[in-house]
């Protein structure tokens, strides 16, 4: 339920509160005194595109908040929590309009995103306006609204639910019979590369071994040279070190009898001339394993361009060659069952098919039940608002197939979607001896106005949305149609929050709180202001709107007995709702 709503430097509005209750709430005023401005900061906040020509002249940003309830049983505190927020009773919601189209929205304190917003308001309110009478003729809506007063969104959701299993799978066989239709010259395309890959015989980190291994047999004689060298100065020269650290040791061993201190060096000697041998077998070692042979030169260069080959092949490195044989591998398997498999998918498709078409079926049966029920009270509805000569008729259609319409989403030969396999279409003959006609094509507005409204006492105890708000209810509408309609809005109240602007005093004397939106000049500039009426001020309101500007004590004294008669009315009309909430 809405609680409270701020509005800052929006068009005419400047500074405005409002603090709203449960029960019928009347918003009136002069024409052009910024009452629709009110419906659009409450769209605002109900996630429409916000834009910088809303904000006031002369204002750098505009603001708009709302404090709603947050209703029982709601799955916003769940929302909350999954988003990071701190789950509570009450739910706040800020927008800030700016002059550079960099608008913020704000939840509960929190900047937050226009996609957490619309998940959070879509049950919070809704607004029956201009928006609501196109909606109205929109034909894809009245199957939703069918559903809704038939109670069968829940099948409608299942049937959903299947639909969506069946799309993956269709989209699963098209690419699998695509594939056995291409396969045998993409066989010899994957075998090609299997062979070329396979026929290498590619280990990883060997292309990094053969760049080592051409380093050393590009310089093998100086290399070759180096050790040989090597071992000759150490070993067997004539002035070998190793030799001359022999004789050295011997003489520092003659000399232990007059020193033994010297002992220690001739250990390290020794120690040293092992150390020299296991050096001058390693060189020799090394230098045995060095290649002249130009031959095997050739053989790493060209063993070396040909991983390089590969690499730029099949992804820049000797893993991801392999891992491409690997896959390579996997597709020539898949290919090789795709038969196994194309029957496997039509398998599990026939079966979702059937599963979809025994709920698209039983959910078409109940849609055409509900739509009787449905046209007949739309129809005393529309008489009690004095259309009492109309016929008004849902009609239920199986949805026709196009050409590129899947098998599996067939039933009988209608097309199943998501929302079912029919199509419904709202039609009406306001006068007497006139064909059914879809309701785009002849309704007046005011038989709009009328229509949104019945629908929406038929859908009282039904509608989703905790708050509703009706702008243009009176279009085309006065006198005793008017009175019934503020009757059913009153009705309504009982089930739901209702939000009424309204032009009218047949509407506006069942309102259990009203507001008078004026707008003034001060300084130069003009601006709506807003507020609350007693009793005596709601009076007067009441018969201004009876009468115009000129206030007679006639037009109050009818003022003051249309709401006497509407507390009888109230009375009434409460007393019935708990007889009906304590059977129910």
């Amino acid at each position: 339920m809405l609680l409270e709503l701020s509005i800052k430097n929006l068009a005419i509005i400047d500074d405005l509160q409002i603090s709203f209750s449960d029960g019928l709430t009347v918003l009136s005023g002069e024409t052009g005194a910024g009452k629709s401005i009110i419906i659009n900061a409450i769209n605002l906040l109900l996630g429409a595109r916000a834009t910088s020509e809303n904000i006031r002249t002369g204002c750098e940003t505009a603001e708009i908040e709302a404090l709603f309830a947050i209703p029982r049983g709601s799955p916003i505190p769940e929302i909350l929590e999954d988003q990071g927020y701190d789950p509570s009773e009450e739910l706040l919601i800020r927008r800030i309009l700016s002059q550079t189209n960099r608008h913020k929205v704000y939840v509960n304190g929190r900047i937050s995103t226009m996609a957490l917003l619309r998940r959070l308001t879509e049950n919070l309110a809704s607004i029956s306006g201009q928006h609501a009478h196109q909606k109205l003729l929109n034909e894809t809506e009245h199957l939703l609204i069918l559903d809704q007063f038939g109670g069968l969104t829940q099948l409608r959701e299942k049937v959903r639910s299947e639909h969506r299993k069946l799309t993956p799978l269709i989209q699963r066989l098209a690419e699998e019979e695509e594939r056995s239709r291409r396969s045998d010259e993409h066989i010899e395309f994957l075998k090609q590369q299997q062979d070329a890959i396979s026929s290498a015989a590619v280990t990883p980190g060997e292309d990094e071994a053969l760049e080592k291994e051409l380093v050393r047999l590009r310089h093998a004689e100086m290399l070759y040279q180096t050790a040989h060298e090597g071992v000759d100065t150490l070993y067997m020269s004539r002035d070998a070190v190793i030799g001359k650290l022999v004789e050295l040791k011997k003489q520092i061993d003659k000399a232990l009898h007059i020193d033994p201190e010297l002992e220690k060096f001739s250990e390290k000697l020794e120690s040293t001339s092992y150390q020299l041998e296991d050096c001058v077998e390693s060189m020799r070692e090394y230098k045995e394993r060095i290649s002249l042979d130009g031959k095997r030169l050739e053989e790493a260069e060209t063993r070396l361009n040909l991983l390089k080959k590969l690499k730029r092949r099949f992804g820049g490195s000797l893993e991801s060659v392999i891992e491409h044989l690997h896959s390579v591998e996997q597709e020539l398997e898949q290919i090789e069952n795709i038969s196994f498999q194309i029957e496997k998918t039509r398998s599990e498709l026939e079966k979702a098919n059937k599963n979809l078409s025994v709920l698209a079926g039983e959910l078409s049966e109940k849609r055409k039940k509900a739509a009787e029920s449905l046209s007949e009270k739309v129809e005393a509805e529309l008489a009690e608002l004095k259309m009492e000569k109309t016929r008004f008729t849902v009609s239920v259609a199986n949805a026709p197939a196009s050409g590129n319409t899947s098998p599996y989403l067939l039933s009988n030969g209608a097309a199943i979607s998501e929302t079912g396999m029919d199509q419904a279409a709202f039609l009406i003959s306001p006068n007497v001896g006139e064909a059914l006609k879809p309701l785009s094509s002849i309704a007046s507005g005011g038989e709009l106005s009328r229509i949104v409204l019945s629908l929406r006492v038929i859908l009282a105890n039904k509608e989703s949305a905790e708050s509703l708000v009706f702008d243009e209810v009176d279009a085309g509408i006065g006198g005793g149609v008017a009175e019934i309609a503020g009757e059913k809005l009153a009705s309504i109240s009982k089930y739901h929050q209702v939000i009424c602007i309204t032009h009218l005093a047949q509407i506006a004397q069942f309102g259990d709180a009203h507001y008078r939106i004026a707008k003034h000049v001060e300084s130069g500039r003009t601006r709506t202001t807003i507020r609350p009426l007693d009793d005596g001020d709601r009076l007067e309101e009441i018969a201004r709107m009876l009468g115009g500007v000129e206030i007679t004590q006639t037009t109050m004294d009818h003022a003051r007995e249309m709401v006497e008669r509407v507390k009888h009315f109230k009375s009434t009309v409460s007393n019935s709702f708990n007889e009906k909430k304590n059977n129910h």
